[in-house]
């Protein structure tokens, strides 16, 4: 598995539209659905940082997005 840093994560997050909405000791993410469902996803400060392996899949799963189309949004951004 490719490892994933924090800075990664929130370039995919904003190209999902997704709003940092708070920003203290982690920042926190949202989107709203159409179906009024919320996402929240917490990212951590540590920018350049590797996200350990366990933390990067529940993130995934806050998100709603499977690891290949993280991968694919990840290629587009650069």
């Amino acid at each position: 598995m490719a490892a994933y840093n924090f800075d990664q994560f929130r370039k995919v997050l904003a190209h999902l539209n997704f709003q940092k909405i708070r920003s203290h000791k982690h920042e926190t993410w949202r989107k709203i659905l159409e179906n009024g469902d919320i996402l929240r996803v917490r990212v951590s400060h540590r920018h350049r940082r590797t996200i350990p392996k366990w933390l990067f899949y529940k993130m995934l799963q806050q998100a709603g997005i499977e690891k290949k189309s993280f991968r694919t949004i990840l290629k587009k951004k650069k």
